[in-house]
């Protein structure tokens, strides 16, 4: 070890120490046979019917039962495969009712120590809770960076910096800045545009992964040297790696001066150290960004906690603050608004969340399904916020999204309504283009455009319960589902048509009088009367009904 690589430390983390550092509550010890001095060397979220699974990969790590229920039967098999692992200890979700005693009784007789976690912490939170953990309680670091807080990315840098002798950036995966040192020397021309955009120019990132500079980079341990030409100094990269995945890399770029000699030596200890502040880093932001979700959730909820949740995410009880609600579909998928999103869908979610926060910078987003609900302070009146998202969706091909906006909420505690609106201007949008014969295109809408339709679809939802109920236009309908016949279609045309029935019979494509014979038959079967202002009416309401009842 040179002088410039100053003395590290290996300790192996335990279970102890890993438990330690996670807050009380969030994950128990039910059972630990051997103690909790165990050593651990990773966490995985690991099927446990996954017959493929690489069983020496899972000796000493702590295995996180997804998917198993704490009281049922899988939940002795996972313990018994977690012990014939070699599994540090496995992590079960926390019942109401507990862990059955079977369970535990297998895990006592198993070794393999039994935890379980908190029913409001998901398994990606608690994934990265312990990756966290078990990267600050075991890894070789630099004695200089012992004392930088975690996620202290800026001071990990100049810590680097001072001894590699040159310029430090850390690089997410997708090239944009976390950290760079302080500039003691003028940068070259790339290092400056990369800290002033906080992300490396697209073009150079082009440039760089077509000439396999990344894949080199993200399929090595060791240091990559990017060698010096008539544009830019020097540089070596080195990526930091949590197991198999890559949470980023450091950039070391000769500062005015050549690098050190044993800069590359230095590059490797850099990256070890690096491991818990970026997985500090990674799961604080994901913390953070969970933390704001559900704040927005409750504001728009209402209820209780509303108060604390707009403190939360900045919303000023004083300001008017407008909601905008998203759903996505891809064309090539049939699927219902509750259905989980798509790949495809759930990427143009993401795009829109990014672009909603870029045009209104204190708006903030939140996720449901396939839907996103934008909160933003009002502007113009006149304007459609929602446009530019819709605008947005089109650069995304064989997707479309609805965009509805709620009235202007000018307090806290009107959000929840401003919501709800917002998601019935959605619904509309999405009817319109069911009932078109056109392919469905994106749209947006004010709630102040579709005031009737609104309504409509209140109404509807108030009434929604006595479709079931007997009645002629009930008859009806299932006659033609159970026959075949399209005695509603054409109740519905003629409807449609405010009693032209020559318009409507040209819109069924039959002779008006195939179309008179029908109606009149419809009326000696079932009861509807078309001539009767109370008939037509209920037959309008009922077919727009069943409409909806339909799968």
């Amino acid at each position: 070890m040179t002088e410039r690589e100053t003395s590290g430390r290996s300790a192996a983390a335990t279970l102890a120490r890993v438990l330690d550092l996670i807050d009380p509550g969030i994950i128990d010890v039910v059972v630990a046979p051997r103690g909790t001095d165990v050593p651990v060397r990773g966490v995985i979220l690991y099927d446990l019917g996954d017959e493929d699974a690489d069983g020496a990969a899972l000796a000493g790590t702590i295995l996180l039962g997804v998917g198993v229920d704490p009281r049922g039967r899988d939940a002795v098999e996972a313990v018994r495969a977690a012990r014939d692992a070699g599994a540090s200890a496995l992590v079960l979700r926390r019942g109401a009712a507990g862990v059955d005693p079977a369970v535990v009784e297998a895990a006592e007789h198993g070794g393999t120590a039994l935890l379980t976690r908190h029913p409001r912490r998901g398994w990606t939170h608690v994934l990265g809770l312990l990756r966290n953990a078990c990267a600050q309680s075991g890894t070789f670091e630099l004695a200089a960076v012992d004392s930088l807080r975690p996620g202290d990315l800026s001071g990990l840098a100049n810590t680097v910096a001072d001894l590699v002798g040159g310029a430090i950036t850390i690089e997410d995966p997708q090239s944009r800045v976390l950290a760079y040192s302080r500039m003691d020397h003028e940068p070259d021309p790339m290092r400056r545009a990369t800290i002033l955009n906080q992300e490396v120019p697209r073009w150079r990132v082009a440039e760089l992964r077509e000439s396999g500079f990344f894949r080199t980079l993200w399929g090595t341990d060791d240091v990559v040297r990017l060698p010096a030409d008539e544009r830019y100094a020097e540089r070596l990269v080195i990526a930091v790696r949590d197991g198999g995945e890559v949470l980023g890399s450091i950039w070391a770029a000769a500062d005015g001066r050549p690098l050190a000699p044993d800069a590359t030596a230095a590059l490797r200890t850099a990256a070890r150290a690096a491991l818990p502040h970026l997985v500090h880093h990674e799961t604080r932001g994901r913390e953070a960004a969970r933390r704001r979700e559900e704040a927005v959730h409750t504001l728009l909820g209402g209820g209780a906690g509303a108060e604390q949740a707009a403190r939360t995410v900045g919303v000023r009880p004083d300001r008017p603050y407008t909601v905008i609600v998203v759903e996505a579909y891809e064309r090539s998928a049939t699927q219902a608004a509750a259905d989980p999103p798509t790949h495809a869908e759930q990427r143009v979610l993401d795009v829109l969340a990014l672009q909603a926060t870029a045009l209104r910078p204190e708006g903030v987003t939140a996720r449901a399904g396939r839907r996103l609900f934008v909160l933003t302070p009002a502007g113009d009146a006149h304007v459609d916020p929602a446009r530019d998202l819709v605008a947005t969706a089109r650069s995304v091909p064989g997707t479309v999204v609805f965009a509805g906006v709620g009235p202007t909420a000018g307090r806290p505690d009107e959000l929840p309504g401003a919501r709800e609106e917002a998601e019935i201007v959605v619904r509309v949008l999405r009817e319109r283009a069911a009932a078109s014969a056109r392919a469905p295109a994106s749209a947006s809408a004010l709630s102040a455009d579709v005031v009737s339709e609104v309504a409509l679809v209140r109404l509807l939802d108030r009434l929604a319960s006595l479709w079931p109920m007997a009645g002629p236009v009930h008859e009806m309908v299932e006659h033609d589902r159970l026959h075949g016949s399209e005695y509603s279609a054409s109740v519905g045309a003629y409807l449609g048509a405010f009693g032209d029935t020559a318009a409507a019979a040209r819109g069924l494509s039959v002779h008006p009088n195939t179309l008179r014979y029908r109606l009149r038959r419809a009326k000696e079967l079932f009861g509807v009367d078309l001539d009767d202002p109370t008939g037509r009416l209920l037959a309008d309401l009922g077919l727009r009904l069943a409409y909806r009842a339909r799968p």
